[in-house]
């Protein structure tokens, strides 16, 4: 599905950290066809990955300390309006809005559990062009120990109301705007471990998860939840070579 826009409060993009540029584009082109643009010294070496000519998601050198991670982007009218909503509801403004060349006005924030999460406000680049289908961005999860303080915390930011069900297996929230369905939230239960953090998980299309979950150790990676079926489709939780986690799927349905 190619997307032009995104209405405010959809996440809309994500990006990593990584410590070897070289063996994440091998990583991640051999895993998904992904090709990448040049990093230029004036976008801080950032590379865009792509299929065909349509940015997917975003590539930087590891700044963090500790293991490299995925970041969700949140989209927004106002990256300023919603770091002074964050503040107000409890969270915390880790890099101030600051503008990326004329692409577009970022912002990263840690929720009010210390939940790490970006917001994006579009220039010329208004987030993942495509989604929803095979080698690209189709759902974004916050796996937290905090559920109840993160509905309050993302309904204060966003706007966001939810939905939950429970299940023998775990306790799902769904996230919604204005009735659209905008991504999930994973209760974290006893059965994950402690040194896991609260953190967002994205979750990546594939056309055959058994098929991918075996390219993903081919190309120096990691199985960290095998896979299982749901009624959306097919997952599992891997790291890549450098160790981030992601999560991909077999949609039940190429639309989503």
């Amino acid at each position: 599905m190619e997307m032009t826009s995104y209405q405010p409060g959809t996440p809309s993009w994500v990006d990593i950290g990584v410590p070897d540029m070289d063996a994440a584009m091998a990583f991640y082109g051999g895993l998904f066809g992904w090709t990448f643009t040049e990093g230029s010294a004036e976008a801080g070496g950032y590379r865009n990955a792509l299929i065909g000519d349509k940015r997917i998601a975003g590539f930087g050198p590891q700044m963090n300390p500790g293991p490299p991670f995925w970041s969700t982007y949140v989209a927004t009218a106002s990256a300023d309006d919603t770091a002074a909503k964050v503040v107000a509801a409890g969270g915390q403004v880790i890099v101030a809005p600051m503008d990326v060349l004329d692409v577009g006005r970022m912002a990263v924030f840690t929720d009010d559990t210390g939940t790490f999460f970006s917001c994006w406000q579009a220039g010329t680049h208004p987030g993942a062009e495509r989604v929803n289908e095979p080698g690209t961005l189709c759902w974004n999860e916050l796996n937290t120990r905090n559920a109840e303080e993160a509905k309050a915390f993302y309904g204060a930011v966003f706007g966001w109301t939810s939905e939950t069900s429970e299940s023998p297996m775990m306790t799902y929230t769904q996230w919604y705007d204005d009735g659209r369905i905008l991504g999930g939230m994973l209760h974290m239960g006893p059965q994950f471990p402690p040194q896991i953090p609260n953190n967002w998980l994205v979750y990546f299309a594939v056309e055959d998860t058994d098929a991918a979950l075996a390219k993903v150790t081919e190309l120096g990676g990691s199985v960290m939840m095998p896979p299982m079926d749901i009624p959306t489709g097919r997952f599992a939780v891997v790291g890549d070579n450098a160790g981030a986690p992601f999560a991909i799927i077999k949609l039940a349905t190429d639309a989503g």
